[in-house]
């Protein structure tokens, strides 16, 4: 594996992107989770 280079706003902001889309899958297939 040669060098990674990620800048800390982009490994964030593919964090947050990853948590949001987990959340809005949850939220479309399980909205009795949320009643």
């Amino acid at each position: 594996m040669g060098k990674l280079l990620v800048s800390p706003p982009l490994v964030i902001a593919t964090v947050v992107a990853l948590l949001l889309a987990a959340y809005l899958v949850v939220a479309i297939l399980a909205p009795e989770w949320f009643a």
